[in-house]
């Protein structure tokens, strides 16, 4: 297998700006010669060099796959579109063969001593020389892919066009076909055995691998089973266990010593409750998989926008998908945009971090427009928002524009909204009609907040004292 593979355009080429990946294909120059650096073999005792050979066929799959997959998030972050990048790796199984050996080479020392390579190992392996490989060629970084090993030779001003491919990708049916796999005595393979106990049938198991392929290559003592029965001690309900891979897979390729654990310490001394972590980990198991840097930066920015330590903890417990969200991309924007509006950024974290996750052109701007449209100030959205976080997390079509018409039938100033933004948190048919309705048959007036807000016996009492207090003015 060829271990390296590098090529230099006469002509120089810029890399890609960050979100810009252009697919326009032109002619590069290349030299003819091309440098191979060939694999040694452990077995030929030539300089201790570590050999293919040596790698068991399932974790080769295994390793491809992940690689596949780093790759394609490779490709999508730079602009690809999931059609696009689909294409490009469907055509891409030698530089695919190629990322793997140098996998090999990066962390000979662990396959020598038997040990299996994380998922962040491989991640942090390859990243970097892809991003290495994209300074160094720019726009044809695609064509080397493809290509590789040979020269990517393209028509000079050809555009190409992908269009989808109908076709399954093979490695994907391969995958999925293991979980069927029968032994001579009729048995499927213990990995799927075992996940049947956990409560999982074949086409949630499949379901799985669909989503990832690699998990179908994870050995059961190896890999699953740690994970699985590391999750139970934490006290997660066996009956959730199934949710968790469904979520997250991947969370069965990480390593409980180097990966798992620190990532946890790292948390609880941040705050996070010990004894929470079986529902932390229910809602977003990814959280045990992201890399410290990545949870660092998280943290350092909850910091930066003034949340305080003690709340830092209670974001990470009650919505520790935040993570997830990328600093410079999704959070930072955001911010910006609730601070260019007024609102205490520090506070709507606190009080709403999922807010934080939504498009600031897609869900933030046309929910600030609606209630412009209505005559609110921005000064007034401000209030409203801040006093109801969740408020930009509703649909405008589904909750508000309904909301609001009706609210448009009730006896109330359009102040009452900013004083009470909660009421768009009220389901329409089943509490804000009724309530109002009830208020209405008995010929009294109460606050917004009141007729929405109290439990069913303060509701009646507040009633009978209105009505009680209306009595005795006529009198």
């Amino acid at each position: 297998m060829r271990a390296f593979y590098a090529v230099r355009s006469s002509v120089k080429i810029s890399p890609f700006p960050v979100g810009a990946f252009p697919i326009t294909r032109t002619q590069p120059h290349f030299p003819q010669k091309l440098f191979f650096c060939h694999a040694k073999f452990a077995d030929s005792e030539i300089d201790g060099s570590f050999t293919l050979r040596l790698v068991p066929p399932n974790l080769m799959a295994a390793e491809k796959e992940e690689a596949k997959a780093v790759l394609t998030l490779f490709l999508k972050k730079q602009g690809l579109s999931n059609t696009v990048a689909a294409r490009v790796i469907n055509k891409s199984d030698l530089f695919i063969d190629h990322l793997v050996s140098r996998l090999h080479s990066v962390h000979k020392s662990r396959y020598l001593v038997g040990r299996e390579l994380t998922t962040l190992e491989i991640r942090d392996a390859l990243i970097p020389y892809l991003e290495s490989l994209l300074e160094e060629h720019g726009n044809i970084l695609v064509d080397i892919v493809e290509n590789f090993p040979e020269s990517p030779v393209k028509e000079k001003g050809v555009t190409e066009v992908f269009l989808p491919d109908p076709a399954l990708d093979s490695r994907k049916v391969k995958a999925v076909s293991r979980v069927s796999e029968t032994s001579p005595t009729g048995e499927l393979r213990p990995q799927i055995l075992y996940l049947m106990e956990l409560g999982m049938d074949l086409e949630k198991i499949k379901v799985i691998i669909r989503k990832f392929p690699a998990f179908a290559y994870y050995s059961l003592e190896g890999k699953i089973k740690p994970v699985v029965q590391f999750l139970l001690k934490l006290g997660v309900p066996k009956s959730d266990i199934p949710t968790i891979l469904r979520k997250r897979p991947q969370l069965c390729g990480i390593s409980l010593s180097d990966n798992i654990l620190p990532t946890m310490t790292f948390l609880e001394e941040l705050g996070v409750d010990k004894k929470q972590w079986a529902k932390v980990i229910y809602r977003t198991p990814a959280l045990l998989t992201y890399s410290r840097q990545k949870l660092t930066a998280a943290v350092d920015f909850l910091y930066e926008m003034g949340v305080p330590s003690e709340n830092v903890s209670k974001i990470l417990t009650r919505c520790p998908n935040i993570i997830s969200y990328s600093v410079e991309d999704k959070l930072r924007p955001t911010a910006e945009y609730f601070r260019s509006l007024g609102v205490d950024v520090g506070l709507l974290l606190y009080r709403s971090p999922h807010t934080f996750g939504l498009s600031v052109e897609a869900n933030l701007k046309p929910v600030t427009e609606f209630f412009l449209e209505k005559g609110y100030t921005i000064e007034e959205v401000a209030t409203m928002v801040s006093r109801y976080g969740p408020l930009y997390t509703f649909s405008l079509t589904k909750n508000l524009i309904p909301k609001w018409d009706f609210f448009l039938t009730m006896d109330y100033p359009k102040s009452e909204l900013v004083k009470f933004p909660q009421y768009f948190g009220y389901n329409l048919e089943g509490r804000i009609k009724p309530r109002y309705a009830i208020v209405q048959e008995h010929g009294v007036r109460l606050l917004l907040n009141q007729v929405l807000s109290l439990s069913s016996q303060n509701f009646d009492k507040a009633l009978k004292k209105k009505l009680k207090k209306m009595l005795s003015d006529d009198v």
